[in-house]
């Protein structure tokens, strides 16, 4: 089946571009709330899913051994963007767990925030591992290798002992299988796996709930989402669309970008886990849909939706300022349940 088009992109009145993709939104009972497009398609979520990798952090107790408040939890879900305040809080999260940069596995790029990458050049320096925006996750990840006496060498491999308890807790959470058959390699290094949206928007919704999760997981689950919630700076960065989802839901609203046009959300108060997938893997794309997602969702509280739906349509303008388009939603949600 085609998937809708969820997303026009319009120059001088005409639209210019457009852009399918498919959206599941679930209860964490499997009650389909929502769904429009493929939703049974297995998609790679990438760091959609880094709030269930972390998992592992705090149920081993690695957290609370090495004294991790919102900040560092909230890094260790995050994909951000190489910021001073980022790289400072990753090096420390592995100074307490007895390490430093040279056990990081994931590969060191440019800060994605063009200031900070310009500002590094400047000074003569070049981007190590901590600038990776996977550098909080995998701090997390050794953080649990060293308090659990775990060989943290090739912790990124999915042979690996860290691995498969990661493994586990997608599995746990989201209910779909994850193996060799379904997997691939990330842009960090680790195991990807590709399962169905309904599958992890079913799991953003467990998580959100603590539903069918277990005491001690329910209880991580919360922790994780409590403490992105509250540092959102941290899960992103200045300007990034996690940060600013979350910023303008003060508590009320969970948001993480994936690569290649992935995002998934939640929104606890409603019981309801969100995922989504633009088929060309565009960015501008997905935040526009999730954005427009959660103000619909949030119908009822004008305020909040209104700062939502803002988000959710961008201007756009040429190197003079001029206006020249913008990207806006082109979709209506039903719930059908």
């Amino acid at each position: 089946m085609d998937d809708p088009v969820l997303v026009e992109v319009t120059r001088g009145g005409r639209v210019e571009s457009r852009h399918r993709g498919a959206i599941a939104i679930f209860d964490a009972d499997g009650t389909v709330h929502t769904a429009l497009g493929d939703i049974d398609r297995p998609v790679f979520p990438r760091s959609a899913v880094k709030s269930m990798q972390a998992l592992p952090l705090v149920e081993s107790g690695a957290a609370d051994a090495f004294g991790f408040d919102d900040k560092e939890l909230a890094l260790a879900c995050a994909s951000h963007s190489g910021e001073p305040a980022h790289v400072a809080l990753a090096a420390s999260m592995l100074e307490r767990a007895g390490l430093d940069a040279t056990a990081l596995e994931c590969g060191a790029h440019w800060p994605s925030r063009q200031e900070v990458t310009i500002e590094l050049a400047r000074s003569g320096a070049a981007p190590t591992a901590l600038h990776n925006n996977c550098s909080g996750k995998h701090s997390g990840f050794l953080s649990v290798c060293s308090h659990c006496g775990i060989d943290h060498h090739g912790y990124v491999r999915m042979d690996h002992r860290l691995q498969d308890m990661v493994r586990d807790a997608l599995e746990g959470v989201t209910g779909a299988p994850h193996g060799l058959d379904n997997s691939g390699t990330d842009g960090c290094s680790i195991p990807t796996y590709a399962v169905p949206l309904k599958s992890l928007a079913l799991g953003f919704a467990r998580m959100a709930t603590g539903t069918r999760l277990g005491p001690k997981r329910a209880a991580a689950a919360k922790r994780l989402f409590s403490a992105c919630m509250a540092e959102p700076f941290y899960v992103a960065g200045t300007d990034r669309a996690c940060t600013k989802i979350m910023t303008a839901g003060k508590g009320r609203v969970f948001a993480k970008t994936g690569a290649e046009g992935v995002y998934c959300a939640a929104v606890p108060e409603l019981g309801l886990g969100i995922a989504l997938k633009c088929d060309d893997g565009a960015g501008r794309a997905s935040e526009t849909v999730v954005c427009a997602v959660l103000a619909h969702l949030l119908r009822d509280d004008s305020a909040l939706s209104g700062k939502l739906a803002n988000l959710a349509r961008t201007t756009l303008r040429n190197w003079n300022g001029i206006e020249v388009g913008g990207v806006h939603p082109a979709f209506a949600l039903v719930s059908t349940g």
